[in-house]
């Protein structure tokens, strides 16, 4: 009966699914998702390098208009893409379900929304400060590109929609790089310190079309999260903190550029 009910449902127990299996999934994973990403970014960081003049005369537009002119389409095209980019935490919720677990194994849930929000307050305190005067030097020698962090036209979405895609960086990278990762890669005889270098390492990847100020910078910070997510056993602190960086970045450059002087627009 539980092998037919098994067949049927696609749920299996953890130690029923092989290593070969978790491997597979893993790359599967990756594949579409964040690892596919650090492939993108080194290409792109590629092109920045082997064009003329240093790194900071060239820019790293994020959340860019999808269709000028055009705001109601634009606007769906700004919501098309931060629900496909989450498509990634919904099957890895399922590949959790396949082995009698959920997301909840990672932390990430609403049993602790003080906790959660909390933490990631101080995090996003600490980091920010930090990751601010770390990218400005890094871009002043001509380390990093020039990042724009957002370049959206004047239209009453714009702030809603960079909320919106600061969370869904969060979600994605939290869920995914820390929580699954550090999962699979344990399941598959990691040891903790490997794993951590994977995780801090591939977080760094995906942000290398910044330059090489990204990719440090950003590994550092994925030492930290692997950090206190060990500690505390749950990514919501991590999400939390995320999405307040990104949302000060992205709203904040919206309503600084061009009205700062320290503040590197393109």
């Amino acid at each position: 009966m539980r092998v037919e009910a098994e067949r049927v449902t696609g749920v299996f127990p953890a130690e029923d699914l092989s290593r070969r299996t978790f491997r597979f999934e893993t790359v599967l994973v990756l594949a579409l998702s964040l690892g596919a990403s650090g492939v993108s970014a080194l290409i792109s960081f590629v092109g920045s390098l082997t064009a003329p003049g240093p790194l900071s005369d060239h820019n790293a537009n994020l959340n860019a208009s999808a269709a000028p002119g055009r705001p109601w389409l634009d606007l769906a095209w700004q919501l098309f893409g931060i629900a496909t980019a989450l498509v990634p935490v919904a099957l890895v919720a399922y590949l959790l379900l396949r082995e009698h677990s959920s997301l909840r194994a990672l932390g990430f849930d609403r049993t602790r929304p003080w906790f959660d929000l909390g933490r990631g307050v101080l995090i996003a305190a600490g980091i920010g400060s930090i990751g601010l005067a770390f990218y400005l030097a890094a871009q002043g020698v001509g380390a990093n590109l020039t990042v724009v962090p957002e370049s959206l036209p004047d239209v009453w979405w714009k702030f809603p929609v960079l909320i919106l895609s600061a969370a869904q960086n969060a979600v994605l990278e939290e869920v995914v790089v820390v929580g699954y990762l550090l999962r699979r890669l344990g399941q598959l005889g990691w040891t903790p310190m490997a794993s951590l270098a994977a995780s801090a390492v591939l977080r760094g990847s995906y942000h290398l079309y910044q330059g090489v100020g990204g990719f440090i910078g950003n590994m550092a910070m994925g030492v930290v999260f692997v950090y206190l997510y060990r500690r505390w056993g749950r990514v919501g602190p991590l999400v939390a903190a995320h999405t307040l960086l990104d949302v000060g970045a992205f709203v904040g450059f919206a309503l600084l550029a061009g009205k700062v002087g320290w503040l590197p627009t393109g």
